[in-house]
């Protein structure tokens, strides 16, 4: 990968998860859950990873792990909007040149495909027709899933060298016929510049609809790279998703 100017790593977390209250500090392997996402961004080993939160337990539990956090206000509506004041707070002079969202519910995410969501826009910049953010999806294996309206789908332009531009995101199962679909990957990077023009955007009418966020950007004509990946880390919504995290870490040690 190209020389990177500087990139910031931001992981969202707040403790008022509806389904999982207390999720950021959820124990996993012996470690809270949000050290164990900040553990895969240091392994990344693209920039410096920071945890947003409006939580002064989660702020010193990472402190504590040798992390760094910064905290946001509590009224933020979403996790760009956090990741965002963040930014600002710890880089006000404007050194960093791309941001990467990362879930703080993803503990078994690769290093190596953080890693790889920034690839796109190193490749291109924007003047030679680059993306204004990349994310990332990996090909739908189980037929299950392309029902599913919890698994979210990508329809893209063709793919080029495992990347392809997105037309939109849905819920629904699409597109139709013989093909691959893409189950999106919800984690983002941002030229700088495009996170601060996205969070300053209304909701969109097919945002709110879907409830998906990035078709905002869609919606104001953003373009969106998408690089495919082999893997689907673990998002931890659930009791149950906690429990097949803490099987996974298992048998990773075995």
């Amino acid at each position: 990968m190209p020389q990177v100017k500087k990139a910031l790593i931001l992981i969202p977390a707040r403790m008022l998860s509806t389904r999982l209250p207390g999720k950021p500090m959820a124990n996993i392997n012996g470690i809270p859950m949000i050290c164990q996402v900040y553990q895969r961004a240091l392994e990344a080993d693209i920039g410096t990873p920071w945890v947003a939160t409006d939580s002064q337990e989660v702020l010193e539990t990472v402190k504590s792990y040798g992390g760094k956090a910064v905290m946001t206000r509590s009224d933020h509506r979403s996790g760009s909007d956090r990741i965002w004041e963040a930014v600002c707070k710890i880089d006000p002079d404007q050194q960093a040149e791309f941001i990467i969202n990362v879930q703080g519910d993803l503990p078994t995410i690769d290093g190596a495909i953080i890693r790889r969501s920034l690839q796109p826009l190193i490749d291109r910049n924007q003047q030679d027709g680059g993306a204004d953010i990349a994310t990332l999806a990996v090909v739908i294996s189980e037929q299950s899933e392309k029902t599913n309206p919890n698994v979210v789908k990508i329809i893209a332009k063709q793919a080029v060298d495992n990347t392809m531009r997105a037309i939109t995101f849905t819920r629904a199962t699409a597109p139709w016929g013989e093909g691959p679909m893409y189950h999106h990957i919800g984690l983002y990077a941002y030229r700088r510049a495009a996170l601060e023009k996205f969070v300053g955007l209304k909701p969109s009418q097919l945002e709110i609809r879907e409830k998906l966020e990035q078709l905002r950007a869609i919606e104001a004509d953003m373009l969106i790279d998408v690089s495919i990946v082999d893997t689907m880390p673990l998002g931890v919504d659930t009791k149950e998703d906690l429990e097949r995290a803490r099987r996974w870490f298992r048998q990773r040690q075995q």
